[in-house]
């Protein structure tokens, strides 16, 4: 395995403040959270795959907007189906909540096939990013195949198995937290590994002073997190700055 199975730092974290500006509608059958540039236009867009907290979470949808500010259509589907794991509830047991409902393959994978088959038809998207945070992480390498996402780019990933790695089939960002149990040195060594030996472009970037869970739920009251958050999310625009809108795939 290239990272390790989701752990209670995976509902924990800071509530952010802000009006997202997106709408939810059906997409493929998915509920899902749209948001725009500000040209309209759908060609080229991002998939967001959130974290166990879902995709009705202000903080994810306040960063699906941002990517739309920088020129993307973005699409985040419920991949809980109006489940997801509640922040902060001291009474919550995440290890059980993964075991007994947590969703998995057999139930997820078909809803990014009915979101991507969705975008890439109605919605007339010609090239695809990937974000997954921590839970999306491993579905965005699951689903980096050509016809499926174009460029992935994900921030502190979990569950992710080796071989899921090994099989993308296009460039791939990582963004690490230096305190990180599920994405830890030895899992990021591996995931290198893999990478190096593969004829993808990649790139991993660590993050100091932060800890999992971070592009999405940090406290931006703290500098150096406020400061990590902002810049991961820059990573990966200039990923698909380069690999969506810039087409580039040699």
């Amino acid at each position: 395995m290239a990272s390790n199975p989701p752990g209670q730092c995976c509902a924990v974290g800071v509530k952010h403040e802000g009006t997202a500006v997106g709408e939810i509608k059906q997409c493929g059958g998915v509920r899902t959270y749209f948001t725009y540039p500000k040209d309209k236009n759908t060609q080229n867009a991002i998939l967001i795959l959130t974290d166990i907290i879902g995709m009705d979470f202000i903080n994810v949808q306040l960063i699906a907007d941002q990517y739309a500010a920088n020129g993307y259509f973005v699409a985040i589907p419920d991949l809980f189906d109006g489940k997801p794991a509640p922040m902060n509830d001291p009474n919550f047991d995440v290890m059980k909540w993964v075991q007994e409902s947590m969703p998995k393959v057999p139930t997820v994978d078909p809803i990014i096939e009915a979101t991507i088959k969705e975008l890439r038809g109605s919605y007339g998207v010609k090239r695809l990013g990937g974000v997954g945070y921590c839970f999306g992480g491993k579905y965005v390498c699951r689903f980096l195949k050509q016809g499926k996402l174009d460029a992935g780019f994900t921030a502190h990933p979990s569950f992710v198995e080796a071989d899921e790695v090994r099989g993308i089939q296009g460039p791939l960002s990582i963004a690490a937290a230096e305190t990180d149990a599920i994405f830890p040195a030895e899992k990021r060594h591996e995931t290198e590994e893999i990478l190096a030996k593969h004829n993808v472009p990649y790139q991993m970037s660590l993050y100091s002073d932060v800890e999992h869970g971070f592009a999405v739920r940090c406290d931006l009251s703290k500098r150096r997190q406020k400061w990590a958050k902002e810049q991961a999310f820059l990573q990966a625009v200039a990923w698909f700055d380069e690999y969506v809108k810039g087409g580039f795939t040699e």
